[in-house]
């Protein structure tokens, strides 16, 4: 069964037939988004049942001529570093379409079709094989989100969309003339012109090539990211964005960034990305701690979670760029929690916003005595986002931190700053917002959390849990692909030989001593 194509097109004939449902069929449309999304998820749930776990190349792997003068081809294919990026997009848009039920009036349709087709290109994203299929997918999401923040966002919706597309479209550009020169010089050294993610790994480039390659590939993850300095887009999308948008460009769409990172970037370019480590370590560090601080002093509750979102994904690449098993492990476990803590928080802002129509902490105080059930979901996604043990965000931050004081100790002394400084400014948002006297009348009588969001919540709360006391489960399908590729980075030479990997379906590399 092609499990992978089935739960990449399912959303994309379901957003299809929704295009010829009445306009005025408001239930009807969101119900059958939701159920198309929930069988989505259920389906994605054979691509688990069907890994196998000690395996550390593309499984369930599907591939049809797409372009074949191109040598351009529809390849699909999973791995332990995929895996879980694919099931968090597949959990996360029922989340959404659950959650704004009673939220989104004006034009409801297009709001779910738009989910949809997001959901699908996310899919891709983290399936796809073929590099040309990776672009395309890459680029497809920006087009859903883009009117999502520009159609259903707030007051200053049009500016914040413009930025976001601008700044993401920019560096893509760059990383296409990249993905172009890297064919070329495969089809030059074999005879072959070929896109194949795997196969481009073996393409050797000069020193200088590589560095600039590096950089251009790396410039578009940076961007969707966002690393410190290019994460000015992300505060402006993320307040502007109704809180379905939040959650998917929080939870799933900047993970694009640290996937392309591990997926492409160190084992295409392994000598830049080990030459100019330091510098995406420093980066990262400084966002890490920049986040943090001046989400501390936010006054919107929706801009601090924005401004977090840019400190913890900072530790992700962190770990990504420390380079060894502990800390990329963590990164990518790290990528899945701050997509269900950081999403349960959008999600609950959301929540109250709907409600009393402010984000701002001074309108609020003592709300835990108005909204009990709220503020219990509250503070355990808080708990979660800070670390605590037995909750996700522990076991992510310290594999990452444990990993990255291996090979450098300096930065990771001071990003676990950036830990400390989490716990102040979340803790500090809960006492604003739930405790001390309840000074402003309208906080009495606030409407209590809706059925829908607390069963959108409910996923999302067994998974920190799940995580944080059994991560395992998590942990040890991703284990092989991410030996193998520290072996391919740590392999002297940029110009690996392939060598058959039957058991995984793929292909092995071995030094063959290139060029330095």
């Amino acid at each position: 069964m092609p499990i992978l194509s089935i739960v990449l097109w399912l959303p994309i004939v379901a957003a299809v037939a929704l295009a010829f449902f009445p306009r005025a069929a408001d239930s009807a449309i969101k119900a059958f988004g939701l159920f198309a999304s929930v069988v989505t998820f259920i389906m994605s749930l054979f691509i688990v049942t069907g890994f196998r776990t000690g395996a550390a190349g593309f499984q369930l792997v599907e591939m049809k001529a797409w372009i074949p003068q191109w040598g351009i081809n529809y390849a699909l294919g999973i791995d332990g570093i995929s895996l879980w990026l694919v099931m968090l997009t597949t959990l996360l848009t029922p989340v959404v379409l659950l959650s704004s039920w009673n939220a989104i009036h004006k034009h409801p349709k297009e709001y779910v079709i738009s989910f949809l087709i997001m959901e699908a290109a996310m899919i891709g994203v983290f399936v796809a094989t073929d590099l040309i299929l990776f672009y395309v997918f890459f680029e497809l999401t920006l087009i859903p989100m883009y009117l999502v923040i520009g159609v259903w966002g707030g007051a200053n919706r049009v500016y914040a969309a413009i930025k976001f597309f601008l700044f993401t479209i920019a560096g893509s550009l760059l990383m296409l003339f990249g993905i172009i020169y890297i064919g070329f010089q495969y089809q030059h050294a074999t005879g072959v012109l070929s896109f194949a993610i795997t196969d481009l790994y073996r393409v050797g480039v000069t020193p200088y090539a590589q560095t600039l390659l590096f950089f251009a590939f790396s410039l578009a993850f940076a961007i969707k990211v966002p690393l410190f300095p290019l994460h000015t887009w992300l505060p402006d999308a993320h307040v502007e964005a109704p809180t379905g948008g939040s959650i998917i460009l929080a939870g799933v769409m900047l993970k694009m960034g640290t996937y392309g990172f591990l997926r492409l970037v160190l084992p295409y370019f392994p000598e830049a990305s080990i030459r100019w480590s330091g510098l995406l370590i420093a980066l990262s560090v400084i966002g890490i701690v920049y986040g943090a601080l001046v989400a501390w002093v936010q006054p919107d509750m929706k801009k601090l979670v924005a401004y977090s979102s840019v400190s913890h994904l900072g530790f992700c690449v962190l770990g990504i760029f420390a380079m060894n098993q502990a800390s990329i492990e963590g990164s990518i476990l790290q990528m899945i929690n701050h997509g269900l803590s950081t999403g349960a928080l959008f999600l609950l802002v959301g929540v109250i916003y709907e409600r009393r129509h402010t984000r701002l902490l001074a309108d609020y105080g003592g709300i835990a005595r108005t909204m009990p059930l709220y503020a219990t979901l509250f503070i355990i996604s808080v708990l979660s986002s800070v670390g605590l043990p037995g909750l996700n965000g522990f076991v992510g931050e310290f594999l990452i931190l444990a990993g990255s004081f291996q090979t450098e100790p300096i930065a990771a002394v001071i990003a676990a700053t950036g830990v400390i400084l989490a716990a102040i400014y979340l803790l500090w948002l809960v006492q604003k917002v739930f405790f001390g006297p309840v000074t402003n009348e309208e906080n009495r009588d606030i409407k209590p959390i809706a059925w829908n969001e607390v069963a959108a919540m409910v996923p999302l709360i067994i998974l920190m849990v799940w995580i944080g006391v059994y991560p395992k489960t998590f942990l040890a399908p991703m284990g092989p692909s991410v030996r193998r590729l520290i072996n391919i980075v740590k392999t002297e030479g940029n110009a690996p030989v392939l060598v058959a990997d039957e058991s995984a379906g793929e292909v092995a590399r071995a030094p063959l001593g290139g060029a330095k």
